[in-house]
């Protein structure tokens, strides 16, 4: 299917993906980044699969879907010439072990259902050993075991389970799914109705929290509960993606593993929580960002695991053919030992958000901001990969010097704003002399806009954020010569490209192009409304509103090529400026 075509749903430790003709095609237990025990996503139903719907359909896709109300419970029904059904999935919350509910409920009439299950562990390449306990299927992998309940009977046909029922209206049928490690005994199994009841209240309890009252709530709320989705509830760690290796490209290479704490994803999630009224999830981020990044200055990665985990190799899973051909599927993700500077602004900069909304201080916080201050001060001068995780060359990249002084800024106003302790003259003398290079080396006065790089032609959408993060106010002639450059050179079909791939692979590294990034689309139609042309940044924004999919989800970019969301699914890094778009223009 395409990617535009599942649904998330998730327990804020793990998440599955959903597909519009009821196929459980992705999930990793029992944390976002363990290896998968249903991966047809990146392969076929014989890497793992879950389908359920109506029996001799094709596997059709649901006539309609929704989630139920503000929360991750996902309903899908079928309209079918003996009736309608209804398939409610969900991932209640974690009590001991991670559970997985369907239940079916008969609409009207009655309606024949079937249900195909392949469990495959180590994402496809374990086909585990399955038992029958009564009415529940016992699977055990190496380190992996899984129960399935099934209150009707699965027979086996070579290495999947299939069985078949009938459901009429009033009536419910339940599946449960649990996971645990295969040396400790059988779980506690849950009452599946009595889950989704407490489920559905605990979605509904958060979102009341929400203090955004705008035009686009609804589009907000979607973004922030996936947003939630995306953290792991035991550290408060927000990962950018639940998925691996969905093409930037499609049948291309650039395919890349998500399931991490990226400190720039993440400090940018969580000013959109903290917009929104969520301070609780600031305190939970910074207390695992305190442990994550708790050593030296120097030490300072640009992402970590969900537990703070600093080792995240990458290797290529060659058993694996890829979502559409998308080769090669990465597990790990290289670039983690990337230097990236603008990550010490916008750790600094969310840090003095969290501050300024409300949260207490924290002495250890401020200790460890000013040796990141000084790492900033020794080393801002320095060509680096940059935001965009280049795997070319090291350059000097403009976005990256910007954020080097927004974090000498906002340590200043630490100092200035909250009292804090710090050299801040040596802080204002550093921050003058970065703001005078960039304005010096980074901007062509001929095209009057600036560029990517010390010395180079090309645009980079990430100018856009200049006036956002407050380098040069709005009106500096400036930032309205660059919004304009960046709207001339980098927008295919009205959305806008990070930069320009085609002309100049040598940037990154890669063969192959990309489609538009999302995340930069949303940044220009937020430059456009500080620069005052809010007609044209509310039609912006509302095309890309456009592109989410049936349920309020987007991926990483859109590819105008094919007219399809591409890049790993659902996206932080793409919901997250929705959000303060959605703000900003209201």
């Amino acid at each position: 299917m395409r990617i535009e075509d599942y649904a998330l749903i998730g327990d804020m430790q793990s998440a599955a993906l959903v597909g519009l003709n009821g196929s459980i095609d992705w999930l990793c237990l029992p944390r976002f980044d363990s290896p998968s025990c249903f991966g047809a996503l990146l392969g076929d139903e014989g890497h793992g699969q879950w389908w359920l719907g109506p029996a001799g359909s094709g596997h059709a896709p649901a006539t309609r879907r929704r989630y139920r109300g503000e929360t991750l419970v996902l309903e899908s029904e079928w309209d079918t010439p003996g009736g309608t059904v209804r398939v409610i999935d969900f991932m209640p919350a974690r009590q001991t072990n991670p559970d997985l509910v369907r239940i079916v409920e008969g609409v009207s009439g009655t309606v024949e259902m079937s249900t195909e299950i392949r469990i495959r562990f180590d994402y496809g390449r374990i086909v585990p050993w399955v038992r029958r306990d009564g009415d529940l299927l016992h699977a055990v992998g190496g380190p992996d075991s899984v129960w399935l309940h099934s209150p009707v009977p699965l027979h086996s046909d070579g290495y999947s389970h299939e069985g078949t029922f009938q459901v009429s209206a009033g009536e419910r049928v339940a599946f449960l799914f649990t996971w645990h490690p295969s040396h400790e005994p059988r779980p506690v199994e849950i009452d599946p109705f009595e889950q989704l009841t407490e489920t559905e209240a605990l979605w509904a309890e958060w979102v009341e929290q929400c203090c955004y009252k705008g035009p686009w709530r609804e589009a907000v709320v979607r973004s922030l509960i996936t947003l939630k989705a995306l953290t792991y509830a035991p550290t408060g760690g927000i990962v950018a993606a639940p998925t691996t290796s969905l093409p930037e490209d499609l049948g291309g290479v650039r395919n890349w593993d998500y399931r991490f704490c990226w400190l720039r994803d993440a400090t940018m999630t969580l000013e959109a929580l903290i917009g929104a009224g969520y301070l609780q999830e600031a305190r939970d981020w910074r207390a695992w960002l305190l442990r994550a990044i708790a050593g030296r200055a120097e030490d300072l990665q640009i992402m970590y695991g969900v537990a703070g985990e600093r080792r995240l190799p990458e290797m290529e899973i060659g058993w694996l053919p890829g979502y559409e051909g998308s080769r090669p599927v990465r597990i790990g993700n290289g670039a983690v030992n990337q230097l990236q500077l603008d990550v010490y602004g916008e750790v600094m900069n969310s840090l003095y958000l969290s501050r300024t909304s409300g949260m207490e201080p924290d002495r250890r916080a401020w200790t460890i901001q000013r040796r990141l201050i000084g790492y900033v001060e020794d080393h801002w001068d320095e060509p680096d990969e940059g935001l965009w995780e280049v795997r070319g060359p090291r350059r000097h990249f403009t976005h990256s010097k910007v954020m080097c002084w927004v974090a000498l800024d906002r340590a200043i106003k630490y100092v200035e704003v909250l009292g804090q302790d710090g050299p801040v003259e040596r802080w204002k003398e550093v921050r003058a002399r970065i703001h005078a290079e960039i304005c010096d080396k980074a901007f062509d006065p001929v095209r009057g806009t600036f560029t990517q790089a010390y010395g180079s032609q090309e645009l980079d959408a990430a100018l856009l954020l200049i006036p956002i993060v407050g380098f040069l106010p709005p009106e500096d002639p400036r930032v309205i010569g660059t919004i304009e450059a960046v709207e001339r050179e980098l927008l295919v079909d009205g959305f806008v490209l990070r930069y320009p791939v085609a002309r100049d692979n040598d940037v990154d590294g890669l063969p192959g192009g990309e489609g538009s990034f999302l995340a930069c689309s949303f940044w220009l139609a937020e430059a456009l409304a500080m620069i005052g042309r809010r007609e044209d940044a509310v039609e912006l924004f509302e095309r890309l509103l456009a592109l989410r999919n049936d349920v309020g989800l987007l991926s990483e970019e859109y590819d105008p090529r094919y007219g399809r969301l591409v890049g790993n699914f659902p996206q932080a890094f793409s919901h997250v400026p929705l959000i303060h778009t959605a703000r900003a223009l209201s």
